[in-house]
């Protein structure tokens, strides 16, 4: 074994990636998301940055990167998946929270491995963590409507 070998990331003893190293990369992604809201800096620039600026040893960094340019990518669709269901236009939803709903519907249409509720859920906690006083009951909202539209057959009881 070479010596970079011992210095490889070790997946978790199960295989699966930790939840708070998930739960780390979303609120990771999300800043990113909304640094970019503001700076319009390169999508790339900004995950270099945050990969250096941050403690990443406790972040799943493949679900970070994912997560940043997944949601960059794919702004344009997610924000039309997102519109039916908002109660003012776009451009006038809080940053935090329009980077946490893309973060969401992101999740809840392509990261089929993570449930429904752990989507809802991790979103209501940022919110209550990075949003306004009420913002967390804006992004359940949204989220919970969008869920029914994306996995309705996660919903339905078996």
């Amino acid at each position: 074994m070479s010596a970079t070998d011992d210095n490889a990331p070790q997946p978790a003893p199960t295989g699966q990636p930790k939840a708070g190293d998930r739960r780390r990369a979303r609120a990771l992604a999300m800043q990113g998301l909304y640094q970019r809201h503001f700076s319009k800096s390169s999508i790339s620039d900004i995950e270099a940055e945050f990969m250096v600026d941050n403690d990443m040893s406790k972040v799943d960094q493949l679900y970070f990167r994912d997560l940043l340019r997944g949601v960059h990518r794919e702004q344009a669709d997610l924000d039309k998946l997102l519109e039916p269901f908002l109660d003012r236009p776009l451009h006038e939803v809080d940053p935090i929270e329009l980077a946490i709903v893309r973060l969401g519907a992101y999740e809840l249409k392509h990261r089929l491995d993570v449930p429904y509720k752990v989507v809802i859920n991790e979103g209501i906690e940022m919110a209550k963590r990075f949003g306004g006083t009420e913002g967390h009951k804006f992004v359940n909202s949204i989220l919970d409507k969008l869920s029914r539209r994306l996995r309705l057959a996660e919903m339905r009881p078996r």
